[in-house]
């Protein structure tokens, strides 16, 4: 394909990929959003392949059919509970890619120059960080690493040396060409695998969702930083694209749990002087009877209600409940009652977890609002069902100083007149915080699965309908 012909195709694919991105950001329209997507990346993947000089039709030909195939299957298995590790392990692959690609660019030599050098230098150092990075992530929110924090003695001095040993490892690859500089390289290579995995390590359970968001800003750079190093317009302005979406994602979630960027990023940096911050189960004990309840007061309550908020969280997409839940807004609806759902901006593992479930389930988008849309409306609310969350509702997170999550805004579900609190057991949330909330007056909790809790509830509410 001629040279004209190709640009044209990068302009178009661009294009579709900033409307994808436009659609992504509304419930409404996130399906044409991610139609666009696709259809951008179709154009960008015909245009590549038909460019002069790719002759290789063989290898790209399996590569595409093997990563397709890989994929659908990952994408069609996945449980709505795993898609936040699954969305932390595509980053790795992204962060891998941009360093076998930098590796391979070095080696075949195409350019000379010191800034061709830096450009491949940048590409290997942030896919390396994106890398290890994305696969902790992965290990965390999978549950085969603790959700708390490795606070290393020192931590933020041993990433300040890595930085600067990784820039020394880069001026000295600069002053090299063919083989001599892949030592160089290699060193850069393992400080950036290293440097990733400990940036991660360090944040908390509670800050994963905003870990999550940021690792996909850092998967857009870096492909952005391969656009430089290749030449290729597409993947700079795709990946300024995705980078910078990331980063202003992860700012905004930042901002509603009342933290700070680079708090989260390099793991409390600047807090107390550099001082760790207190670790899950150093806040105050929490002391009190737990009083329970059972589905028939839960549907009593519910029957007699005006005003309902549920507020979903990780325990409700476990249980698959989301469509019970559905099923029971619409009986409520049917008999007058208000029900409304509160989200908070970190429910779940992932940005918009909880909105996604619903929307599968179809729940309408407009009764699903924000924290900061519904905190007003709790003391004018009879009956609130928490189900499966714990952090987002803890008042610990206002009153105790010593707590993890301490500054963080949270749904403030105490101040209504009666709450559920749908769980398991009265085990901690991700953050590993004892919840003050179970002891309150206005609290009942109804402890089990809470898809079999929904069921119960939704059939009790059909009995009573006559439906």
């Amino acid at each position: 394909m001629e040279t004209a012909l190709i640009t044209i195709a990068y302009l178009t694919s661009a294009v579709l990929f900033i409307l994808s991105l436009r659609g992504l950001s509304s419930q409404e329209t996130a399906r044409s959003g991610n139609t666009y997507g696709m259809l951008g990346m179709a154009i960008a993947i015909f245009a590549t392949v038909t460019a002069d000089g790719i002759n290789q039709y063989a290898f790209i030909a399996v590569a595409l059919v093997v990563g397709a195939l890989v994929g659908r299957n990952m994408a069609a298995k996945v449980a709505m509970t795993a898609m936040p590790e699954l969305v932390a392990l595509l980053h790795s692959f992204v962060g891998l890619a941009a360093v076998l690609v930098g590796y391979a660019t070095y080696i075949a030599q195409t350019k000379t120059g010191s800034v061709f050098e830096t450009e491949i230098f940048v590409d290997v150092f942030i896919g390396g960080i994106t890398f290890t990075g994305s696969v902790v992530a992965y290990l965390k929110l999978k549950g085969s690493l603790s959700g708390k924090p490795l606070l290393l003695p020192g931590r933020h001095a041993l990433n300040l040396v890595a930085a600067l040993a990784a820039v020394g490892m880069g001026y000295w690859f600069t002053t090299f060409d063919g083989a001599e500089g892949l030592l160089p390289l290699a060193l850069m290579t393992v400080i950036s695998f290293a440097l990733g995995a400990h940036l991660v390590a360090a944040i908390g359970g509670a800050d994963m969702p905003v870990v999550v968001s940021m690792l996909n800003s850092y998967s857009g750079w870096t492909a952005s930083a391969a656009g430089f190093m290749l030449g290729n317009d597409l993947l700079i302005i795709t990946g300024a694209l995705v980078g910078s979406s990331g980063a202003i994602l992860s700012i905004i979630m930042c901002r509603a749990m009342n933290r700070s960027i680079v708090n989260v990023i390099f793991g409390g940096f600047g807090t107390g002087g550099g001082a760790p911050a207190p670790a899950a189960g150093s806040a105050a004990a929490v002391t009190g009877d737990i009083q329970e309840t059972d589905v028939a007061e839960v549907v009593e309550r519910l029957a007699g209600a005006k005003n309902v908020i549920v507020v979903p969280g990780y325990g409700m997409a476990v249980a698959r409940a989301q469509h019970k839940v559905q099923e029971m807004t619409e009986l409520l609806r049917e008999q007058g009652v208000n029900i409304r759902f509160g989200i908070h901006p970190v429910a779940g593992r992932l940005p918009g977890h909880m909105n996604v479930l619903l929307a599968e389930a179809n729940v309408p988008y407009d009764i699903v609002l924000e924290m900061d849309e519904l905190n007003d409306d709790f003391p004018s609310t009879d009956v609130v069902l928490v189900i499966g969350a714990n952090d987002i509702v803890n008042p610990s997170a206002m009153t105790d100083e010593s707590s993890p999550i301490y500054g963080m805004p949270v749904l403030e579900v105490w101040k209504s007149e009666f709450v559920v609190m749908m769980k398991r057991s009265r085990g901690t949330g991700y953050a590993g915080v004892d919840n003050p909330l179970f002891v309150e007056p206005c609290t009942r909790m109804l402890f089990g699965d809470a898809g079999d809790s929904m069921d119960g509830i939704v059939g009790a509410l059909r009995e009573r309908s006559g439906s």
